[in-house]
């Protein structure tokens, strides 16, 4: 119990700590309260962040407490708050948002005690697969961060409930959720580092999901608002000159007619969204792109396109977008906020289950060695860099080592020249150095 505020708690503490007083590092904690269940917790003591500055200072401890309390949230909650975790638990100046304190008031005590040290909560209820759940992961990863090592009967339920908040790290989104977000939303960017397979994905669902009703373009630096929407574009003549000019339909116009001489779904998939500024490119027909808008928006166009627009356009409800953006690639237009608005924005990351079945041993223990540093050691914008599965596609031995060094070393060699992964560059050399090794 805390002697000054009478806040009873029990701690599982770092080993050097004092057995009684205030201690330091982090810690799992229990903090019973009158009238409900202990309030489950992962805390930084008083006294700092020492001996446990190694953990506590590493973006990956902060990001696998955020993907347990998700993980719980979304399989236990049913719609309910049962876990929360903060951003950066040694920014202990920043005590439980005020939200979140409101939806847990059995705990305010506690809260107001020591809500600025508090960095995870559980909250039990009636559920104890969900209490079960939450203690195993919390006491796991704190076992783990500490480097000890579970006994052999434990490991696979360890392993089973690690796999299982493992996928809140890197969510995985099927092509149907795309298909019924884009249904929904019409105007759809799937985002995710290098070779996560979201061209492949867009081509997939535009043969399946549309049944290939639809067209792929690729945006590049010189794509211009005519060459999207529509402008004056030369053509041969018998005039003096030899050519004249006339009203040439863009990528958009096309696709918006295409779309309009049926009922039909209609896809346009723009590879590589980011490689120009669409902002500038749509100009504006941004005004356009409204998906909850129940009634049409029409634009007054500068020439007459012919039919079925002539001089006004209006997209039709049956035309969607889906556009693809490699968020590794920072010497491209950055997608600015009201085109964000327009969008559903949809993450696509590395997925182990595909290493798993088209890639060789080789392949999976080097996909399993780089996603752990970068987990680790990545901060939020350097995360999003991560290689994906594409580059440990492999079931050749033979054929692995070379493949490794022509696509993925490459790759992170660039990463350490531009500077991107500056923060955890050691560790990054060392995975090139083993790569070396093979």
């Amino acid at each position: 119990m805390s002697p000054d505020t009478g806040v009873p708690f029990a701690a599982l503490i770092h080993r050097d700590s004092p057995d009684v007083g205030a201690y330091s590092g982090t810690s799992v904690v229990w903090f019973p309260v009158t009238d409900a269940p202990c309030l489950l917790s992962f805390v930084v003591g008083t006294n700092g962040i020492s001996p446990d500055d190694e953990i506590l200072g590493r973006p990956g401890h902060a990001r696998k407490v955020r993907a347990i309390c998700r993980w719980l949230n979304r399989k236990h909650g049913h719609g309910k708050r049962i876990a929360w975790a903060k951003q950066d638990p040694v920014r202990i100046e920043q005590p439980i948002p005020k939200e979140v304190q409101a939806e847990f008031p059995e705990y305010t005590a506690v809260f107001d005690r020591y809500g600025r040290e508090l960095y995870a909560i559980f909250s039990p209820g009636e559920d104890e697969d969900a209490t079960r759940d939450a203690l195993g992961a919390f006491l796991d990863l704190l076992f783990l961060e500490r480097g000890f090592e579970t006994v052999s009967s434990s490991r696979p339920d360890a392993e089973s409930k690690q796999a299982q908040w493992f996928q809140h790290l890197l969510p995985e989104i099927l092509e149907t959720e795309v298909v019924d977000l884009l249904k929904h939303r019409r105007y759809v960017v799937l985002q995710g580092p290098p070779g996560t397979g979201k061209t492949r994905m867009a081509r997939h669902i535009l043969q399946n999901g549309y049944n290939g009703n639809g067209t792929t373009i690729q945006f590049h630096p010189n794509m211009t608002y005519e060459n999207f929407v529509g402008g004056l574009a030369p053509v041969r003549s018998d005039e003096s000159i030899g050519l004249r000019f006339e009203p040439a339909a863009g990528f958009l116009l096309r696709a918006a007619q295409a779309a309009a001489a049926n009922d039909a779904p209609y896809l346009l998939h723009i590879d590589e969204i980011n490689r120009a500024d669409l902002a500038k490119i749509l100009g504006e027909a941004i005004y356009l792109l409204e998906p909850d808008d129940l009634e049409s928006r029409t634009l007054e166009l500068p020439y007459d396109f012919g039919p079925p627009f002539h001089t006004t356009l209006q997209l039709p409800r049956n035309l969607h977008i889906i556009g693809t953006m490699n968020t590794a690639d920072r010497s491209l237009a950055v997608v600015d906020v009201a085109v964000r608005r327009r969008f559903a924005f949809a993450n696509i990351w590395p997925q182990m289950s595909v290493v798993d079945q088209l890639g060789g041993e080789t392949m999976k223990e080097a996909f399993k060695r780089l996603l752990s540093i970068f987990v680790d050691h990545a901060n939020e914008d350097a995360f999003h860099l991560v290689p994906g599965h594409s580059y440990f596609l492999d079931l050749d031995e033979l054929t692995t080592r070379q493949r490794l060094r022509v696509t993925l070393v490459p790759l992170l060699e660039e990463y350490l020249a531009q500077g991107y992964v500056g923060g955890f560059a050691e560790p990054i050399r060392a995975y090139l150095q083993w790569l070396e090794s093979l």
